[in-house]
């Protein structure tokens, strides 16, 4: 739960199983490794490439926003929320997914977080 004009977070640990997660790193680091399953936008082109996430959305889903520590994506946050689109910042990021022992898919063998 989030103090008031805090942005949404939550934590690895409490990331639903279904949930639509958007990873917003660049793609050397999307390349190396991520969440199976996440929707790839990064922050650089995301506001062009905003319709590809609202096509994926259902009307009132949550959409997790993912990058490497939690920087970049709580920017995302803040553009969906001025969009009316309900979006909580994953805290840590994908180095607090990689520790909780979450799997990692990419193009290297093991897949790692960069």
């Amino acid at each position: 739960m989030s103090a008031p004009g805090q942005l949404p977070q939550t934590d690895i640990t409490s990331l639903p199983a279904d949930a639509l997660l958007l990873d917003v790193r660049e793609q050397d680091e999307w390349d190396a490794g991520h969440a199976e399953g996440a929707l790839h936008i990064p922050m650089s082109e995301f506001v062009g490439r905003l319709g590809e996430l609202t096509e994926r959305l259902d009307d009132g889903e949550r959409v997790y926003v993912v990058c490497r520590v939690g920087g970049r994506s709580a920017q995302v946050v803040a553009y969906l929320l001025q969009q009316g689109i309900d979006a909580v910042n994953v805290d840590g990021g994908m180095l607090a997914w990689e520790q909780a022992g979450k799997p990692l898919v990419g193009d290297s063998e093991p897949a790692f977080v960069r």
